[in-house]
């Protein structure tokens, strides 16, 4: 009985620490440019007005959902395109995904 609770205990406590050392996949076609939002639905990426879709997601640099309300103004993010030209997802870098090279698309 004792080992079971030992080994339940020990899986416990590995858990969080399994899940706090996954990184966020960031497709490597996502393109990069700083944000600034608008109104409502309206972005400004790079001096470019564009809209979100409408299922749009936006990931803080804690990989949680923000509205786009909460966007830091000038933050750099990557994005990709739907298939209608609005903004399907963001994520806003964190320090050392924006000091990071973006991968040569071939």
């Amino acid at each position: 009985m004792r080992t079971k609770f030992l080994a339940l205990l020990i899986c416990a406590l590995l858990l969080p620490a399994a899940a706090a050392a996954q990184l966020r996949q960031i497709p490597d076609f996502a393109k990069r440019g700083k944000i600034v939002r608008i109104q409502g639905s309206i972005v400004e990426f790079d001096g470019m007005q564009m809209r979100l879709s409408a299922g749009a997601q936006i990931r803080s640099r804690d990989n949680l959902i923000i509205v786009p309300a909460s966007l830091p103004p000038g933050a750099l993010v990557k994005y990709v395109l739907d298939g209608t030209g609005q903004i399907h997802r963001v994520w806003v870098l964190t320090a050392e995904e924006a000091a990071a090279t973006d991968k040569k698309r071939e």
